[in-house]
């Protein structure tokens, strides 16, 4: 019997070892046995999400490649032209080695995109951490995975447009590193990971392997513990000039045709890059693993199967391929060896110089038992939510609470961020990080522009997951509206903790369910994603985070809206509600509670036919140019949303109390009703404004002007444009 602990090193259970024994009809040899482990990780095999994930809708008139079907999702932008993308966690590593994990985790999500034969054009993060202030570590975690990410696309040329950037006590003992990577390719000539037939050659091409990596698949599948620092060996190590170098050479044999399949090697390394190939073609494969060529002596099978080197690809081609494609790498400078190829039948046979050394049956290796999870509510998340807001003191200096606010690590600038990051390379960038609700690029050739975003609020989904989830899919089509695209297509990362616990498994269901529902009610399907499970330490699991990537299209991408006020005079107005007047409980869950009452409580909300209704309406308002502006009020409330409009634009605004019919003030200023956004317009544009809203019966209200160095609230908050900016750029 294997020893448990080479189970646990491996993620795999003793029921499922038995089972492997029956798969094979026989006991599993070590480099066998390895391979199991690693397509039957959860980072692999998603053994405990596959179930909930075949629920979220992922076909529209526009999808070309859906969920599982390829290393990334395809969505068609019109003229030939698709969308490639999808976002991937980098968790673990970047906890135990932040700089090389997060480089290493932007590298990986890159090669998703070129495998497919498209040219990455961005690049954006979702980045989740403990307080700052809280600890040293966080703040060296931090560090190394904004340098990391930065230090790796800046050298590799793809801008880096946009993201967001949480801190939360959870995350302190794991940290969430989400990496997107979005690219453009014609759809006549995307590429797909196959095998095709027999006789095929299979090429490995690019770095030499080496013994980084090794069981990066499966530390991603446990719990992070005070052990975890000594699987150092498991992250690994990334060269960004390298896979420039590479990304070029896979797209020159593209562009040629020459080529059968291709295939990064990420999690899994080699095992995953082949066996998934011919699973997908349902054939077999012979592989000389002493053809490989090392970067290290003395390396094992065991080894150099689970390998997790970067930039790498496997390359299949017909014989007569070969040299042509070889020549094209030569040209590059890079490794181009063959390997093995492809024969008839269900096996993968691994040799050392001719000797078999590992036999197994692909439809084994790519079929990880799947489970069926069942949880239940933690019983304390009731008197959580039912949060007594009579029993509060609100405080009476609203200048006071708005500068707190905007200095709160999750609402202040995040420009000490992404000013690390290139994000006019390529000379695309349209709207920049912190100009807009989303990023904005031209596609070159064509008069379009798509529009990117990721998004999600962990506090509301830890408050209700389902809600919590919706909220991050209303939010993330909120923003591309807000910049005139219309939203296409979700990828997602669902991040979570342990889901053999029954309260993370009632997490993870909830939030799947939530999800699903906001996509179906905004007809956009969920095209690619990756599910990370395990995130927990020693001071218990992190907020459930299922984070939204979301691409937009622009027709006209000259069109695009930033967030920022622009001329004095502009009328501003709030889309979504007649009134400001907002109950106390819109305080629920909200930034307001947390920061100012240090209170976690209250129930979020989300409306799907008002967030339908008023999203349609500004992107209309948008294409025939009545705004001058638009931001969504998310966290922070109208109080904040207004004061970023202000800074954005650098310039004043006096917003009017009178009339509103307020019977609080703190919930009116900060709290966080779903569908609402704010737009400033000029006076030529007005009546036809007002005149599109009352056709599409679509409630505004008139709030105030654009003007001045100063924002007032009525008499309840006046401060300068200098006071807010010194608070909102505090971290910078």
């Amino acid at each position: 019997m294997v020893s448990p602990d080479t189970l646990a090193e491996l993620s795999l259970s003793q029921d499922e070892y038995q089972l492997i024994i029956q798969k094979l009809g026989r006991k599993p040899n070590n480099l066998e046995l390895g391979m199991f482990g690693i397509l039957w990780s959860e980072h692999c095999g998603y053994k405990h999400s596959k179930n909930l994930l075949k629920t979220l809708p992922n076909n529209s008139e526009n999808v070309i490649i859906g969920p599982g079907e390829e290393n990334a999702g395809a969505v068609s932008i019109g003229d030939g032209l698709v969308v490639v993308m999808k976002i991937e966690s980098h968790n673990h590593p970047s906890a135990i080695e932040p700089y090389e994990g997060a480089a290493t985790g932007v590298g990986g999500i890159i090669r998703d995109i070129f495998s497919m034969g498209a040219r990455p054009i961005a690049l954006l993060n979702a980045l989740f951490f403990g307080p700052l202030e809280s600890s040293n570590r966080n703040r060296f975690l931090f560090n190394g995975v904004v340098s990391g990410i930065g230090g790796y696309g800046n050298c590799i040329g793809i801008p880096d447009i946009g993201g967001q950037v949480t801190f939360a006590k959870p995350y302190s003992g794991n940290p969430l590193v989400n990496a997107m990577c979005v690219g453009i390719a014609r759809e006549d000539e995307l590429v797909r990971a196959k095998t095709g037939g027999d006789g095929n050659i299979i090429l490995l091409v690019g770095a030499d392997t080496g013994r980084d990596g090794i069981h990066g698949a499966t530390f991603a599948s446990v719990d992070l513990t005070e052990e975890s620092e000594e699987r150092r060996t498991a992250v690994q190590v990334g060269n960004p000039f390298l896979e420039k170098i590479l990304l070029e050479a896979c797209l020159e044999i593209t562009g040629k045709g020459n080529l059968i399949g291709m295939q990064d090697l990420g999690a899994g390394g080699l095992t995953s890059a082949v066996i998934e190939c011919a699973a997908s073609s349902e054939s077999g494969v012979e592989i000389d693993i002493s053809l490989v060529p090392p970067r290290e002596t003395g390396m094992t099978p065991y080894e150099i199967m689970l390998s997790e080197s970067q930039e790498r690809m496997l390359i299949i081609v017909t014989p007569d391929q070969v040299q042509e494609v070889a020549e094209v790498f030569q040209k590059w400078e890079l490794s181009c060896v063959q390997i093995g190829k492809v024969v008839k039948g269900d096996t993968a046979t691994i040799k050392e110089s001719g000797v078999i050394v590992g036999e197994m049956p692909v439809s084994a290796l790519v079929n990880a038992p799947v489970y069926t999870i069942s949880g239940e509510e933690d019983p304390a998340m009731s008197s959580i939510r039912d949060l007594d807001f009579s029993n509060i003191l609100f405080p009476q200096d609203f200048n006071e609470i708005l500068i707190q606010m905007l200095s709160n690590g999750n609402i202040a600038s995040k420009e000490s961020v992404y000013r690390q990051f290139d994000h006019q390379v390529g000379n695309n960038t349209v709207l920049a990080p912190g100009s807009g609700d989303a990023a904005v690029l031209r596609i070159k050739g064509t008069t379009k522009g798509i529009a990117l975003t990721v998004d999600v609020n962990p506090l509301a989904c830890f408050l209700d997951p389902y809600v919590g989830a919706a909220m991050a899919v209303m939010e993330g089509a909120r923003n591309l509206s807000c910049v005139g695209a219309t939203p296409l297509a979700i990828t997602d990362c669902l991040n979570f903790g342990n889901p053999e616990r029954p309260h993370i498994a009632y997490q993870l269901k909830q939030a799947v369910l939530g999800m699903g529902d906001a996509a179906r009610a905004l007809g956009l399907p969920v095209i690619s994603g990756n599910v990370s499970l395990y995130n927990e330490s020693s001071d218990g699991p992190i907020f459930p985070t299922p984070t939204v990537g979301m691409v937009g299209v622009l027709e006209n991408v000259d069109q695009s809206m930033g967030a920022g006020f622009q001329d004095s005079g502009d009328k501003i107005y709030l889309i979504g509600s007649s009134s400001l007047n907002l109950p106390i409980e819109s305080l629920g869950a909200s930034t307001y509670m947390n920061v100012i009452h240090n209170k976690l409580g209250g129930v979020p909300k989300t409306d799907f036919e008002s967030e339908i209704l008023v999203q349609s309406f500004v992107r209309e308002s948008i294409r025939n140019k009545l705004l001058s502006s638009a931001h969504d009020i998310s966290e922070g409330g109208l109080a904040v949303a207004v004061a970023e409009s202000c800074l954005i634009g650098n310039v004043g605004a006096s917003i009017d109390l009178l009339g509103q019919n307020i019977e609080s003030v703190d919930s009116s200023l900060f709290g966080e009703a779903p569908a609402r956004i704010i737009v400033s317009v000029n006076e030529k544009s007005n009546p036809q404004f007002e005149k599109l809203a009352k056709d599409k019966k679509v409630p505004v209200n008139f709030l105030g002007l654009v003007g001045g160095e100063k924002l007032n609230f009525g008499e309840t908050i006046e401060l300068g444009l200098a006071d807010l900016r010194t608070s909102w750029d505090l971290a910078n």
